[in-house]
C-alpha cells in the first residue's frame, strides 16, 4: 500500500519483459534479446538501490525497446476489444445460464408483493417530459396518449416485442394505425380496447400511465444444492403442464409463484387460510396473504384442486404446489395441479427495477 507509484510500475514492466521474452525467445535475434536482458539487469539494480532516477531512466529505455520490438498497429486495438468483448459475452451467458437470470413479471398473480403491468387510465394529458422521464426511472412508469384521427373502426391489436422486455402494440384500423408502448392485454383489461370497437375524430383510444412489471433476478443456483422450502417465491417453466397453452413464438411462458406445497404435504384452504399439514401455513409471506389486510384478500378456494373447505391435496412425489399472492386473480396449481421438479429454474431473489415501490430482496 505504501509503495510508490513508480516502483509498482517498474516491477510491472519487468513482469511483462519476462513474459515477452518467453513468448518471442526463438523469434528475435540474439542481439534484442541480449538488449532486453541487460535492460532488465539494470532496472532491477536499480530497484535495488531505490535510486528513482536511475529507475525511472531504466524503465524508460526498457520500455522504448519493448516497443520498438512490438509495434502497436490498428490489428491490435481491434483484437483486443474484441477479446474483451467475446469475454464478456462468455461471462455474462454463464452467469445467466448457471447462477442469475432476469425476468419480468408479466401479470398481477403475485400483487401486491410483486406488480405485474398495470394500467391506469386517465382523461389528463400526460406530465411534462422532466416529469415522465424520473418516472419512468424511479417507479417504470410509461405514458400513452393515442387519439383518433378520424372516425374509424380498430381491425386489430397486434403484439410487437423489442428485445427481451419491451412489448408493443400496433393499434391497425381500416384507414390509420399506431404503436403503442403497451401489450395487448394491458389494453384490453385496464383501457378497454378491443376489435370493433368504433372511435370518432378527436376522440381518446388510450390515455394514461402503465406501469411495468417488477424486474427480478432469479437465483438458478443454489436448488443445485439446498432444496427448495415452502414460501420460496420461485420461477418455473409451464412446458407439460397441459392447462397453460405454450406461446406461438416464445414457447412455453415461465410463472412466478410462492411455493405452497412440497412433496408429501396435505393442502387444505378454508378462505382466508391456506392449511400445510394440519397446521396453518407459517412464514412471513404466508401471514401476510392470510391477514387480508388490504391490498391482501387471503386465499381463495380452487377450481379443480382446494375447491372447497373440507377437500385436502395431497402434493405427489416430484411435485410442487405453486400458489400466487394475489389469490382471487391467479392461475396457479388450483387450476392445473402440480409444478413437476425438472420445471423448477430457481428462487426469485432481487427487484432490481423499477426503485419504487419494490425495490430489494423479494420475501
Amino acid at each position: 500500500m505504501f509503495t510508490s507509484r513508480q516502483i509498482k510500475h517498474s516491477r510491472l514492466l519487468l513482469r511483462h519483459a519476462r513474459k515477452y521474452l518467453r513468448y518471442k525467445h526463438d523469434l528475435l535475434s540474439d542481439a534484442d534479446r541480449q538488449q532486453i536482458v541487460a535492460e532488465m539487469q539494470a532496472l532491477r539494480t536499480a530497484l535495488r538501490g531505490r535510486d528513482r532516477q536511475r529507475i525511472h531512466s531504466a524503465a524508460e529505455t526498457l520500455d522504448k525497446t519493448l516497443h520498438r520490438l512490438t509495434p502497436v498497429t490498428w490489428e491490435s486495438h481491434w483484437r483486443e476489444n474484441c477479446e474483451v468483448i467475446l469475454v464478456a459475452i462468455v461471462i455474462a451467458v454463464g452467469i445467466r445460464s448457471y447462477f442469475l437470470q432476469p425476468f419480468k413479471i408479466p401479470t398481477g398473480s403475485m400483487q401486491p408483493t410483486l406488480n405485474g403491468i398495470i394500467g391506469h387510465p386517465s382523461a389528463e394529458p400526460p406530465p411534462n417530459l422532466l416529469r415522465q422521464i424520473a418516472e419512468f426511472v424511479i417507479q417504470g412508469r410509461n405514458y400513452i396518449n393515442v387519439v383518433s384521427n378520424e372516425d374509424d373502426q380498430l381491425l386489430e391489436i397486434v403484439p410487437r416485442k423489442v428485445g427481451f422486455f419491451f412489448a408493443f402494440s400496433r393499434l391497425v384500423f381500416e384507414r390509420q394505425s399506431f404503436l403503442v408502448y403497451a401489450a395487448p392485454d394491458t389494453l384490453r383489461q385496464d383501457f378497454n380496447i378491443f376489435p370493433g370497437r368504433l372511435f370518432h375524430r378527436g376522440e381518446i383510444i388510450a390515455r394514461g400511465a402503465i406501469d411495468t412489471g417488477d424486474q427480478v433476478f432469479v437465483d438458478k443456483f443454489s436448488y443445485n444444492f439446498v432444496k427448495p422450502h415452502n414460501g420460496d417465491v420461485f420461477v418455473f417453466r409451464t412446458n407439460n403442464i397441459p392447462a397453460i397453452r405454450p406461446d406461438p413464438v416464445g414457447g412455453s411462458p415461465f410463472y412466478i409463484k410462492r411455493l405452497a406445497g412440497l412433496p408429501g404435504d396435505v393442502l387444505r384452504i378454508d378462505p382466508p387460510f391456506l392449511y400445510i399439514n394440519g397446521q396453518k401455513a407459517k412464514g412471513y409471506g404466508f401471514e401476510r396473504v392470510m391477514s387480508a389486510r388490504p391490498p391482501y384478500r387471503g386465499y381463495a378456494f380452487g377450481h379443480e384442486y382446494l375447491s372447497k373447505p373440507d377437500q385436502k391435496y395431497t402434493v405427489p412425489r416430484k411435485g410442487y404446489f405453486a400458489l400466487g399472492d394475489n389469490s382471487y386473480n391467479s392461475f396457479d396449481s388450483r387450476y392445473w395441479g402440480p409444478v413437476p421438479l425438472e420445471n423448477l429454474v430457481g428462487r426469485g431473489l432481487f427487484v432490481y427495477w423499477p426503485f419504487y415501490p419494490h425495490w430489494g430482496v423479494i420475501r
